[in-house]
């Protein structure tokens, strides 16, 4: 009467562990750069990557979907032994989405568009797709395309290019708020919960400054951590012009620039959509969000046209959903 069924499998930290012929769990084995998610006991695909070669990260062989653990725990929000929190353990993208994901959404849509409750935290009553929300979404893939080409404010600026191209590895921009939560519902996951990204950034209970600090007190800053810092300025790595070609790759940064569980760019390159609403922090909490204050979404990460401050794990913006900026994209979470 072992702990298990032989030949059951389940998920255990994103790896899959298989039930031996005793009835006992086996080791842990890791899913292969190719099917980086383990879901339901086997190792899977998001959609955004079906058919993508794995040619992300720093020496361009990684899944652009590649997906890390971060285990659960308690820290306070924002640095500030104020606002305490505690978040379960949850899955996070080692990457923002690159537009090579994003195409694949547009080559899927309309059928992307989420059903109601879709893309929920299953912990956090309330958080999915809202079908008040539908009117938010670009009717069809045409104007999905139009949407993320960041007019007419920046029209130099967007990543996105109607055909396949140089910049499959950069990451998408001008994304909506709407845009990004129905991205990440089609590809099998979710937004992240402000608490769950800021727990990501801060290295958990280590309370990091930057996401690379270390000691965690460090504010050591330059652009071999991270893109940052090229609106106008000579800020070495930029050029200088807060021009399209300030905008990197991926994972370009990493893995100097990682967070404590392997995130990379979660300071520079795009400013990335939370869940909530931007308001003030929930009280004390475990796996909350707040889903009250929306007129206007709580963004965080700084980006490579934001100062060293914005890059803080403890910086947050308030950005109205509908909007889409040259500096913006989405990272998804999901839940093990």
């Amino acid at each position: 009467s072992g702990q298990c069924t032989p030949g059951d499998a389940q998920c255990s930290d994103n790896q899959v562990q298989r039930c031996d012929d005793g009835g006992e769990w086996g080791a842990p084995a890791p899913c292969a750069a190719d099917a980086p998610v383990c879901s339901d006991g086997a190792c899977a695909t998001p959609p955004s990557c079906d058919g993508l070669p794995s040619t992300c990260g720093p020496a361009g062989n990684e899944s652009c979907c590649a997906t890390a653990m971060v285990p659960g725990g308690s820290f306070d929000r924002g640095n500030d032994p104020a606002f305490p929190a505690t978040v379960s353990g949850f899955l996070l993208e080692r990457f923002e989405v690159t537009v090579g994901r994003f195409r694949r959404f547009v080559e899927a849509y309309p059928g992307g568009q989420p059903a109601a409750e879709a893309g929920a935290h299953p912990g956090i009553q309330g958080s999915g797709w809202n079908p008040a929300w539908n009117g938010e979404l670009p009717p069809d893939a045409a104007a999905l395309r139009a949407a993320v080409s960041c007019q007419p404010d920046s029209p130099d600026m967007p990543t996105w290019t109607d055909d396949a191209g140089a910049q499959e590895h950069l990451p998408i921009n001008c994304v909506s708020w709407y845009v990004a939560f129905a991205f990440c519902a089609w590809d099998g996951g979710r937004l992240p919960t402000e608490a769950e990204w800021n727990y990501a950034a801060a290295g958990g209970d280590q309370q990091r400054q930057y996401p690379w600090s270390n000691p965690p007190g460090s504010t050591e800053i330059d652009a071999s951590y991270a893109s940052y810092d090229c609106r106008e300025s000579a800020a070495p790595g930029c050029t200088f012009q807060s021009d399209f070609g300030d905008i990197v790759p991926v994972g370009s940064r990493s893995p100097k620039g990682d967070g404590r569980w392997t995130q990379a760019d979660l300071g520079g390159s795009m400013r990335e959509w939370m869940l909530d609403g931007y308001g003030a922090y929930p009280a004390e909490c475990i796996d909350c969000a707040n889903l009250t204050d929306t007129a206007e979404r709580a963004v965080r990460g700084g980006s490579s046209f934001g100062t060293p401050r914005y890059l803080l794990s403890s910086e947050r913006v308030n950005v109205s959903p509908a909007a889409p900026y040259y500096s913006l994209g989405v990272r998804c979470a999901r839940t093990p």
